[in-house]
């Protein structure tokens, strides 16, 4: 493949700052307002644009806009969702999950998925545990790009009961990587402001627990 360069497109003139300090975990999206072509290009331009060791740029992505698909994708991962429960907590799909349970939120995904205008697939070739370091830095330029056009998207994962059949769906060959699916589209509520703990309590400065200058 041939290498290119791209200049920044003006529609993702925005700054930073308020993409980082405004983008949240989107889990249900508007069906009514799709997404198009041009804006899909743009936030796949992108995710290319991001750092790769050695510039290998091992990172493929499989982007899934026909219905019937992500209808099918939809329900498995409903099931790979509720997998993930059993594995670790023993709920069965439809489990009460308390006020207070992180998965709350979470759950929603689970029911939304078969909504998503678009689901976003991340793959990647040659050794896939190390292709992830160089894999994840273009999916988060692809998201941050997806936030400045206004798209809501969240990185969710999937379980190995229903890998095979995911593989099966898009013709997905043997020896290709996968690392996380996004779903994007427009969302029904809004983004941020975010609530998160402070640098100062996350961050150590030359030597575990202790803290920075700003803590």
């Amino acid at each position: 493949m041939d290498m290119i360069r791209l200049d920044p497109p003006p529609e993702l003139a925005v700054p930073l700052g308020d993409t980082m300090y405004t983008q949240r975990a989107i889990r249900r999206f508007d069906p009514d307002r799709p997404i198009d072509d041009a804006q899909l290009e743009l936030v796949l331009d992108a995710a290319s644009k991001a750092p790769s060791g050695g510039n290998v740029q091992p990172a493929r992505f499989l982007v899934v806009r026909d219905r019937s698909k992500i209808e099918a994708f939809g329900a498995l991962y409903y099931e790979a969702w509720w997998a993930k429960r059993a594995d670790e907590l023993g709920w069965e799909p439809g489990h009460d999950i308390p006020a207070d349970s992180p998965y709350r939120m979470a759950a929603l995904l689970a029911d939304e998925m078969v909504h998503a205008p678009v689901v976003v697939l991340a793959f990647s070739t040659g050794n896939a545990r190390v292709a992830a370091s160089s894999v994840f830095p273009p999916v988060q330029n692809l998201m941050l790009a997806a936030r400045a056009l206004g798209i809501g998207s969240v990185l969710t994962t999937l379980h190995p009961t229903v890998m095979e059949r995911v593989h099966e769906l898009f013709g997905v060959p043997d020896g290709v990587g996968f690392h996380c699916c996004i779903p994007l589209g427009y969302p029904r509520g809004g983004f941020g402001p975010t609530r998160r703990f402070a640098s100062a309590d996350t961050t150590f400065w030359d030597r575990w627990e202790a803290r920075p200058p700003w803590g």
